[in-house]
């Protein structure tokens, strides 16, 4: 009886333990870079391989998961203030700083070396920008200036570019367009999070939406307006004779489907609103790089 008791008390840690490193790296959000990256792998591939997918993947996931844990050890006492962030391993105890040093180096470590031994320096090299500034530049200029947000664009739009430079080792206009696109979606996307998140955000000292004011007129403008660019934007491929007509027209749809929930937020500037452009962004994003990888099939 004793025994069993140890093993179900052992197992019940096991599981704590797990369940607080996936909420240390943010696996729901990481996922969304790992679809990016491993579709942008897609686009550029001649001879498509799932081990190659799932080996970009881990180190999608591990990079990743490196710079969302570093994140939240250089934010841990500003996690404490906010609801959305309250929760999390380190505030509530459920992991120590040092632990979280630990996981979070050996993540990096691992993903940048299977991007460069599976791979190629090009793609390690994109891996290690993206987790230096996120980590380096973005977050500590969070508390400082809502230009943070540009500044986490950039690695935020690396992830297809990454995927397609690990599958053809080469820098070159499509995967500049790549980036481009995601470069431009980072903005509506993280825009209307901040506005759901504008009260939370204040407790911390944060100022990330566009204007001023906060949650005004000039801010929901300008979500509106970076949402209508990737029309533009999406099509950026066909001007460039890197996919088709068709491809092209459908990319505009989608962007301009995309503009619908804007629109209807600039109208109403209500949460509501911000939650619609929030859910249309996850949609959307996944749904363009769909469209470039079937135009290259």
């Amino acid at each position: 009886m004793i025994a069993e008791v140890a093993d179900t008390n052992f197992m019940g840690r096991i599981k704590a333990k797990v369940s607080a490193y996936i909420a240390f790296t943010k696996l729901r959000l990481t996922l969304l870079v790992v679809i990016s990256s491993a579709i942008g792998y897609a686009i550029g591939v001649e001879s498509f391989l799932w081990i190659d997918v799932a080996w970009l993947s881990l180190a999608g996931y591990f990079t990743t998961g490196a710079s969302n844990g570093f994140n939240q050890i250089i934010e841990r006492d500003i996690d404490k203030l906010m609801k959305r962030t309250m929760s999390r391993p380190i505030p509530t105890g459920k992991m120590s700083i040092g632990e979280g040093i630990v996981l979070s180096s050996v993540l990096g470590i691992v993903g940048l070396a299977i991007l460069y031994y599976h791979f190629n320096l090009l793609a390690a090299t994109l891996g290690f920008l993206a987790l230096f500034s996120y980590v380096a530049l973005y977050t500590p200029m969070k508390k400082h200036s809502s230009w943070a947000v540009f500044v986490g664009a950039f690695p935020g739009a690396i992830p297809p570019m990454l995927g397609y430079v690990a599958a053809t080792n080469d820098f070159d206009l499509y995967a500049g367009l790549l980036f481009a696109v995601q470069f431009v979606w980072q903005f509506p996307h993280f825009w209307a999070i901040a506005w759901v998140a504008d009260e939370d955000y204040k407790k911390a000292g944060y100022h990330l939406l566009p204007s001023k004011g906060g949650k005004d007129d000039r801010s929901a403008f300008l979500i509106l307006i970076y949402t209508l660019f990737l029309i533009p934007a999406g099509i950026l491929p066909w001007v460039f004779d890197l996919i088709g007509l068709v491809p092209a027209i459908l990319a505009a749809v989608a962007g301009a489907l995309f503009s619908i929930p804007a629109w209807k937020f600039y109208m109403s500037k209500s949460d509501k609103g911000a939650k619609s452009v929030m859910f249309a962004s996850f949609f959307y994003l996944p749904v363009i790089l769909l469209i470039y990888l079937f135009s290259a099939v």
